[in-house]
């Protein structure tokens, strides 16, 4: 699903890959220095590391051990995954940009790396989804499960998810088995990507890239989204959308187009 190459063409991407380390790091000792009571919390995750991938493997290990998830056994994985696969943390910077860029309440790259529980959920995703392309089906539903307990956003790790993938708020997101996400697709709180019963086969929804799903929106079956649609706040999409189209209501049906190409970009939620 991901072109592994992608990233590595976009100049924008590029420059922000070259710096995100010194802006994060620099983020940190500004916030030291207006709350010193965090400042052993900034140094154990943040200070302590040279560069972006060996601080956010440490993180994640820690945001998800627990008494069923051995710390050790945990970062071994989230290691492997990274080590064999480097494009992986190039597509963690890419959400996070995703996330400081279209989130109005965002104003640095501390705080998403820390804080948003919708960048971690889709890091998790990321290595569950290796691992299910590896074969390790168990451990990857593993994680899966782990990461709804503890972050309330259930994402499975056979759904295809691309890059600068915003989830917003994240609590309530499901993404079935069988959906497929394009990049640069901004989703909020309470969406689901699900089935209409019981298939078994292709059954969830796929998103077009520059979507922007408004939240609580329910989008159910093999149906497609297509390109640079908005789907507004409580819709239940229930069949295929044309690119470019605003859709809303229950069940949703087009109303017009979006003011903007790329909905996802702009987070404006209202019908227009």
């Amino acid at each position: 699903m991901t072109n592994e190459n992608l990233l590595y063409k976009i100049p924008e991407f590029l420059k922000i890959k070259s710096t995100i380390w010194k802006e994060i790091t620099c983020d940190c000792e500004a916030k030291i220095k207006s709350e010193p009571l965090l400042k052993n919390f900034f140094e154990l995750f943040i200070l302590k590391f040279d560069s972006f991938q060996p601080a956010l493997i440490s993180y994640l290990t820690k945001l998800l051990s627990n008494d069923y998830s051995v710390e050790y056994e945990l970062r071994k994985v989230i290691s492997d995954c990274y080590n064999k696969n480097p494009y992986i943390c190039d597509l963690a910077i890419s959400d996070l940009q995703a996330t400081k860029d279209r989130d109005s309440a965002c104003k640095d790259w501390l705080s998403p790396f820390l804080y948003y529980k919708g960048f971690h959920a889709i890091q998790f995703y990321r290595i569950a989804n290796w691992l299910w392309e590896q074969g390790r089906s168990e451990y990857a539903l593993f994680l899966q499960s782990q990461v709804s307990k503890v972050f309330g956003i259930d994402i499975h790790p056979a759904a295809k998810i691309s890059h600068g993938i915003m989830l917003d708020h994240g609590t309530g997101i499901v993404i079935g088995e069988t959906s497929v996400v394009e990049e640069n697709v901004s989703i909020m709180q309470s969406v689901t990507l699900g089935g209409t019963g019981k298939d078994v086969q292709d059954r969830h929804p796929k998103i077009s890239s520059g979507v922007l799903i408004g939240a609580g929106s329910k989008i159910l079956g093999n149906i497609k989204i297509g390109k640079g649609s908005k789907v507004v706040a409580g819709s239940v999409v229930l069949s295929d959308i044309p690119p470019h189209s605003l859709v809303a209501g229950v069940p949703a049906k087009v109303i017009g187009k979006p003011n903007e190409d790329m909905p996802s970009l702009f987070m404006n939620q209202k019908p227009n």
